[in-house]
């Protein structure tokens, strides 16, 4: 039953809507310590509440005075990661935005889409080459 619930974050928390430091944690790192450290605590307090990022967080913070501390300790510091994760990659559009026109034939629309082209064309902008660092794209 616990590794129902652990595979179940893991899979809730790579697919939030998840970033803007130059020091993110990937999707799979957070997902592994919100499992390892919390697997137990929402398989005994959050039984039967649908689980997705935010039901998690709210579970486990209205159970707080009974989780326990590595799993405290451990879970809001992932999901706020995960928060700076998405904001980073968010930010790749306007960091990149010329880049995507000129040298990927692009559209700031779909960035995901250029990505490859910005890590492997010559001439990008050392802004633009931090936001990708920091989407953890590179």
């Amino acid at each position: 039953m616990v590794r129902g619930y652990v595979l179940f974050i893991i899979a809730v928390v790579l697919g939030s809507p998840s970033f803007a430091t130059a020091q993110t944690v990937s999707f799979g790192e957070s997902a592994g310590l919100i499992a390892s450290s919390c697997g137990a605590d929402i398989t005994a307090n959050c039984r039967g509440v649908n689980l997705d990022s935010n039901r998690l967080k709210e579970c486990l913070s209205r159970n707080q005075d009974v989780v326990s501390a590595q799993c405290k300790a451990t879970y809001f510091k992932a999901f706020e990661a995960i928060q700076k994760r998405i904001a980073a990659r968010v930010t790749v559009a306007n960091a990149c935005q010329r880049e995507i026109v000129k040298l990927c034939s692009g559209s700031t629309k779909e960035t995901s889409k250029s990505i490859p082209c910005l890590i492997t064309a010559s001439g990008v902008s050392a802004r633009c080459q931090q936001a990708i660092s920091d989407a953890g794209y590179r």
